[in-house]
């Protein structure tokens, strides 16, 4: 971590300016817009995601092909494979019904902040207890199947 390129955490804080600002602009930090796509009542939400889609997809395809590693950490590209198992769909169904009682992701979340809708604070303090709850269950489990006898001996 210490030999990060100099310009690695600006480049970050920009990033998240700038998808802040999208976010508020295409207004998409605002509960009632979120809710509106999965009710299936305003399709506004799947433009900006398949927009997204289309330029990152851009952006990565050109990343790997032409520079071959990261311009700030120069590390390789590499596909990291992860199997699709109990924890990946667990965890997928408590954030979506997460997004779903909010109306808002955890990214548009503080950008939701940003344009003053600080009664999403609530839902931001449940995505940290969340989060802290799924470490905490993680390191007991982990802890649990480190201390347990083998069972073939």
């Amino acid at each position: 971590m210490a030999d990060r390129h100099p310009l690695f955490y600006p480049v970050i804080v920009l990033g998240g300016l700038v998808e802040g600002f999208g976010l508020a602009y295409s207004q998409m930090a605002k509960p009632e817009v979120v809710l509106g796509f999965l009710q299936l009542d305003d399709f506004g939400l799947l433009l900006v995601m398949v927009a997204a889609a289309v330029v990152i997809g851009a952006a990565i395809f050109a990343g790997v092909a032409f520079l071959g590693e990261a311009p700030l950490t120069g590390t390789p590209y590499r596909r990291r494979l992860t199997s699709m198992d109990r924890n990946v769909l667990v965890g997928g169904a408590i954030f979506g019904v997460g997004w779903g009682v909010s109306g808002i992701c955890p990214g548009a979340g503080y950008a939701s902040v940003g344009i003053g809708n600080y009664p999403i604070l609530v839902a931001i303090a449940a995505m940290f207890l969340g989060a802290y709850a799924q470490g905490y269950w993680r390191a007991r489990t982990a802890d649990d199947a480190a201390g347990a006898p083998d069972a073939v001996e």
